[in-house]
This record gives structure tokens, C-alpha cells and sequence, in this order.
């Protein structure tokens, strides 16, 4: 009887768990099934009618690049991040498609950098010039979408909503006040009067050349938006300026947007959803013929995608430049990478797309060469600078055939910094001493918990003194100038892409499909494929190896909200190696 129990208690136990195991099993091939089948882009349910619009939504985030799906987003049912790449890639297609008749932009309050907006105002500006129309709605415009939305054919507006006009400003974090409050120093050391990427943790407000600087790119790019807002609306540039200093956007009665024809007119939704039908040739009682532009892609025949002998790689470098690791422009990763290309055969030129602010110096370097080897293997080597390419992003782009800009890019601040916090007296405060014994004077340095003595500050500044020397010589050699003209428009100062172009810091003024076009030009190239790198991942298993950091990272975004921005920029500043070559943190708004 005893026996009989045992074993048809076994037998259950053995039956639940393997229950357990099948469901989970099953779990995992049918989520892997879902995430593989997004990232790959495979969705053989999208169908294109004709006379069908393309509808691309301004909201979130917009990346330079989706490298892979996040996959907590899954979990959650949200939306696929967007991605600048996608954006342009879609537009293009659109463009060429008898299917589409045009595009409804919809405007939610994206966030994204100046020249992220331009490259997309500036696609879309190319599919309008095919004869195909945009409409553009919004219950209310933030300035940087209006600023996309202004090139369309029809602008319009909530009846209760506003358009946000005001110029632009640049907000700088500083810690000074907290690092005095938990008794850490930030020792720095470093070459360039404007390099004040040091400034937020010995200052509490901006020194004057850093005032000065940001000043003048702020001035230019904010006309550079005026004038392309000017080209499209024929509004003078005068009365930009006087709506923004007047606060116009806060008046509470839209009717003036109309009058000053920043809109075409005053709609709800589905006012502007009739009217899209009406454009296509539908009775008001059809669903609207539309095709998100993600999905369109799945099935668009997208430029230069096809398979073809002649390849063109584009390798995306955005981020953070850092020594090791597997987020952003990472020299452990790319480098390899680089290598692998120039001794690829098929693929016979490149593209290295920037949107980097800087980083560790050191990678820069390894970068720099690895970039030169490719260059030594007779292959063309063009560079494309997003928002940011400035400091370790110019040093890694110094050396190219060819440097491309958008007018509003910032870049240069050739300058090298070091910098070491001290929290002697933080460990003072609550009670806790260090004490070392050591054969040799210096044999702890650099060290966390002791200042600097005389000789070791001598010593770090030598080195920063000889990186900025090895930059700015990287500079001359890459732009065919002087070393010494360098220096002069170098310390560490930030200029927008206009300017850089006159001081021969860029070649050309153009985005990322100019760079290409060109480069496939001078290879004569009548066909080529372009080929993307570095490749996202494939495997289930690679998305779900980073799940954990995903939804750490995404519990510290919530928890900390707005403040967000500013953590993750002290805990980077924190946590970098000593030699960095990097512009501030800014806020563009």
C-alpha cells in the first residue's frame, strides 16, 4: 500500500514538472518566434494598397539606429523605438513607390538632436520635390517639430492647441554645490581655454569662453532654423524672432498661428483623417488607406539594398567612445570590426557615421588607427557627423578621404582633459581613514583617496599636454593644415557645421545619403549595396542575455524621471577613465 503511494506520488511530481518544462519550452520558442520575427523584419501580413499614405509619427526618442530590439518593450506592448535610419530609409522608398501618394506626419513631441530633425526635414523636403504631398497634423507643436513640419503641404493645428516658438537655449548641469556637500575634489588638469566639458564639477556657472562659444553656435544654428522655416512658409525671418520674444505660442487663441501662417489651418483628428481620404480618392465611410512606415519597410523597395558586388559599408559609431564594453562606440568592439572590413574584399569603400560627443582619449587613438589600416588598403574612407562629432568624435573622423555635416552639427573641440576625484575628505566626514604603506613615493597613484602631490600633478599634466599634441597633429595630418593653425581654432572650442566648414574642420554640408551617393560617385559605381554595420543582433538569446540591464536601466529612468539626463552624466563623468576627450553635457531646447 505504502509502496503504491510513493509511487503515484512520484509519477504526479514527475508529471508536474515535466508540465512545467513543456510550458516553458513552448514559452520560449513562441516569444523567441515574436522577437526574432521583429528583428529580422519579416511580416508578410503588410499589405500596400494603392493611393495609400505612409503615416510617420514624431514621438519618443529617435535613436541614430535601432541595433536591437528592446525587448522589455515587448513585454509591455509599446511601440517599436524609433530610429533616424528607418526614417530615411522609409522616405526614400516612398518616394520612388506609385503606391504611395504621400505622407501624414504626425507630430507627438519626438525628442531629438538639431540635426537628427534636419536630415528628416530634409528627406522629406526631397520626397515632396517628387510631385507627392505631406500633411502634417498636431494637437500642439514643440519648436522642434515644428521645425520637420514646416516643410509640408499642409500644416495643421488642434482648434485649442499652439505652436511653440521661442528660440533656442542651452542648459548646462552643475555639481560643484553637490560634490562640496559629500567632500569630493574633482582634480583637472587640462589643454583647450574652452574645453569645459570640466567646468559642471569645479564651477557653478559657465566660465565666459565657454558662454561665448556656445553663444555663437546657438545664434547660428537657430538662424539656420529660421531660414529653412522662412524658404518653406514665407514668413520672414523678422517675425520668427518677434513671435518667439513675445511668447506668441502662449497667446491661448490658435487663430493666430493662422494669421501669422505658421499653420494652413485649425482641425481636429478625424477632420484631418477625412481629409487625408479626400487627398486619396476615398468616400468618408473607408478605413484610411495608411501603412505605418516601419512596416513599410518591410516590403518597400528600399535603394541600394539589394544584393550587388560593389558594397559600400556604413559602420554607425554613436554614443559615448569607451574603451571596453558592448554601448557605444566602444574600441574593443570596433576596432576588430574596422580590421575585419578592410581585409573584406567585397567590400570596397566606407561611410563612418559620427554622432558622438567624445570619450575616453585612448580609444580614440586605437580607433583613429584602425581606421587609418583600412584607409591603407586603397579603400575610401567618408566620414557622415550627426548631431554630435566633436572631441573624440572629431578625432576618430579627422583622418577620412572626406568630411560631411549638417550645418547644425556640432563638432571640433580638439581638447584633452584629465580628471581625478578626491574623497579624502568624504571618507573624513564619516569616519573613515585610509593609510598606505608602499616601497616607492608614487606607488599608489593614481589613487581616489589622497590628493595630488606637486610632481604627480606635473606629471598627469605633461600627459594631457602630450595627447592634445598627438590630436592636434592627428587634425593636420587628416585636414592637410598646419599643426599650429589647428591649435588656433583647436582649444577645445565647439563649432557648429557652417562654421567648421569655413575653417576647413568639414569638406561638405550634407547628410548621410550625400556622403553615400558621393563616395558610390567617385568609385563609379552605377550599382552598389549598402551595407550596415555593426550588425544588430539575430539570436533570441542575444536579446535576452541583456534583458536584466534593459529593465534595470528602465527602472531608473522611471524612478528618476527629468532628472534622469543628469544622473547618467555624473555617473559617466564618475566612472570614466582620467584621460577623456569629450564636449559638456548640454540640454539644446
Amino acid at each position: 500500500m505504502l509502496k503504491n503511494f510513493f509511487i503515484s506520488m512520484l509519477g504526479a511530481l514527475t508529471a508536474f514538472w515535466i508540465s512545467i518544462m513543456l510550458l516553458f519550452i513552448f514559452g520560449v520558442i513562441f516569444a523567441a518566434g515574436t522577437i526574432v520575427s521583429a528583428i529580422g523584419g519579416i511580416n508578410e501580413s503588410v499589405k500596400v494598397d494603392k493611393n495609400s499614405v505612409v503615416y510617420l509619427p514624431l514621438s519618443g526618442l529617435i535613436e541614430e539606429r535601432q541595433t536591437a530590439v528592446e525587448f522589455a518593450a515587448f513585454l509591455n506592448n509599446e511601440d517599436r523605438p524609433a530610429s533616424l535610419d528607418d526614417m530615411l530609409r522609409a522616405i526614400s522608398a516612398a518616394k520612388g513607390d506609385d503606391r504611395i501618394k504621400g505622407i501624414f506626419l504626425d507630430c507627438r513631441g519626438a525628442s531629438a538632436g538639431v540635426a537628427t530633425r534636419m536630415a528628416v526635414r530634409r528627406a522629406l523636403s526631397d520626397f515632396k520635390s517628387s510631385g507627392k504631398w505631406i500633411v502634417a497634423y498636431a494637437d500642439n507643436y514643440t519648436q522642434g517639430d515644428y521645425y520637420v513640419a514646416s516643410v509640408a503641404n499642409n500644416i495643421y493645428l488642434n482648434p485649442v492647441g499652439m505652436v511653440d516658438i521661442r528660440g533656442l537655449g542651452s542648459s548646462v548641469p552643475f555639481f560643484k554645490g553637490l560634490l562640496d556637500k559629500l567632500g569630493v575634489e574633482m582634480q583637472i588638469i587640462k589643454v583647450g581655454t574652452y574645453k569645459s566639458a570640466v567646468e559642471p564639477f569645479i564651477l557653478t556657472s559657465m566660465s565666459e569662453p565657454s558662454r561665448e562659444q556656445t553663444s555663437v553656435f546657438l545664434n547660428n544654428i537657430w538662424g539656420q532654423l529660421t531660414s529653412d522655416i522662412h524658404a518653406s512658409r514665407n514668413i520672414s525671418v523678422a517675425n520668427l524672432n518677434l513671435m518667439a520674444d513675445s511668447l506668441t505660442s502662449f497667446s491661448g487663441n490658435a487663430d493666430i498661428f493662422v494669421d501669422n501662417k505658421l499653420v494652413d489651418g485649425l482641425k481636429y483628428r478625424r477632420e484631418v483623417e477625412a481629409f487625408l481620404k479626400e487627398k486619396l480618392g476615398q468616400k468618408k465611410d473607408d478605413s484610411l488607406k495608411s501603412v505605418d512606415y516601419y512596416s513599410y519597410l518591410q516590403v518597400a523597395d528600399v535603394p541600394h539594398e539589394k544584393s550587388e558586388k560593389n558594397k559600400i559599408a556604413v559602420y554607425y559609431a554613436f554614443g559615448d567612445i569607451v574603451d571596453t564594453g558592448t554601448q557605444g562606440i566602444s574600441a574593443q568592439q570596433m576596432v576588430p570590426d574596422i580590421i575585419n572590413l578592410a581585409e573584406d574584399d567585397d567590400i570596397k569603400a566606407m561611410v563612418l557615421r559620427v554622432n558622438s560627443g567624445g570619450g575616453s582619449a585612448f580609444a580614440s587613438e586605437q580607433i583613429w588607427e584602425a581606421l587609418g589600416y583600412f584607409k591603407s588598403k586603397g579603400k575610401k574612407l567618408y566620414v557622415s557627423m550627426g548631431d554630435y562629432a566633436a572631441s573624440g568624435g572629431y578625432y576618430i573622423s579627422c583622418g577620412a578621404d572626406k568630411i560631411y555635416a549638417e550645418p547644425v552639427t556640432l563638432t571640433g573641440s580638439i581638447g584633452i582633459f584629465g580628471m581625478i576625484p578626491c574623497i579624502k575628505q568624504l571618507t573624513g566626514n564619516i569616519g573613515v581613514n585610509f593609510d598606505f604603506v608602499t616601497t616607492n613615493p608614487n606607488a599608489a597613484f593614481p589613487t581616489i583617496m589622497e590628493p595630488m602631490t606637486p610632481l604627480q600633478r606635473n606629471v598627469m599634466q605633461g600627459e594631457v599636454n602630450a595627447g592634445y599634441e598627438l590630436f592636434t597633429k592627428r587634425c593636420a595630418d587628416g585636414r592637410h593644415m598646419p599643426q599650429d593653425s589647428i591649435k588656433v581654432i583647436g582649444e577645445g572650442r565647439v563649432w557648429d557645421g557652417i562654421a567648421a566648414k569655413k575653417l576647413g574642420l568639414v569638406d561638405t554640408l550634407g547628410g548621410l545619403d550625400m556622403a553615400v551617393a558621393d563616395l558610390a560617385k567617385v568609385m563609379n559605381f552605377k550599382k552598389y549595396q549598402v551595407v550596415s554595420y555593426p550588425a544588430p543582433p539575430k539570436s533570441f538569446w542575444d536579446v535576452l542575455s541583456d534583458f536584466d540591464q534593459q529593465m534595470k536601466l528602465r527602472a531608473v529612468r522611471e524612478e528618476l524621471g527629468p532628472v534622469y539626463p543628469l544622473f547618467r552624466e555624473y555617473k559617466t563623468m564618475m566612472e570614466m577613465s582620467p584621460l577623456q576627450a569629450r564636449v559638456p553635457f548640454m540640454i539644446i531646447d
